[in-house]
């Protein structure tokens, strides 16, 4: 073999394992771009207004009105429906645009978000009527029709039953 074609040879190997490399780089960014994402979405649950919000949402009674939600929370109360809604929303933009695993938000939120969504329909389209913009909470609704039809195929099953019988790696 001569020098010519062992200096290709080497270029080759070379050209080989630096996309090989590159791969495997590109694969491990995504991986932790998923999981920051992941970070982060857990992070929005751990916020203390978010969960002041959720608490009050999820204490409203079934079939409320939009002015009985109104004289119910109050002022203050309006306010943190507009940050729990914008969670909502946000959380439906990302998981459209990949950021998130819709298994993911369904192991995290889908509880809550069945709930909110439930409670809080005849405020959100009186609010829609107010304002002339259908788009009001368009994600939201977007996001907890996507948990309603991940449940209509397989009925919602708590995590301690569904993996009773993990192991750890």
């Amino acid at each position: 073999m001569d020098i010519s074609t062992l200096a290709n040879w080497v270029n080759a190997i070379a050209v080989t394992a630096g996309v090989i490399f590159a791969a495997a780089q590109i694969s491990y960014y995504r991986r932790r771009r998923r999981r920051d994402a992941m970070l982060e979405l857990v992070r929005s649950f751990q916020n203390p207004t978010f969960s002041k919000a959720l608490r009050h949402v999820v204490e409203l009674p079934d079939n409320a009105s939009a002015e009985e939600i109104r004289k119910i929370l109050g002022l203050e109360g309006e306010d943190l429906l507009v940050h729990l809604t914008a969670t909502w929303e946000t959380i439906g933009v990302l998981l459209f645009h990949g950021e998130f695993t819709i298994d993911v938000v369904d192991d995290f939120f889908s509880g809550p978000i069945l709930i909110s969504w439930r409670k809080l329909l005849p405020y959100t389209t009186d609010l829609r009527q107010r304002y002339r913009r259908d788009t009001w909470s368009e994600w939201f609704q977007w996001l907890a029709e996507r948990m309603m039809e991940r449940e209509s195929k397989a009925p919602a099953v708590p995590a301690h039953i569904a993996h009773r019988d993990w192991k750890e790696r």
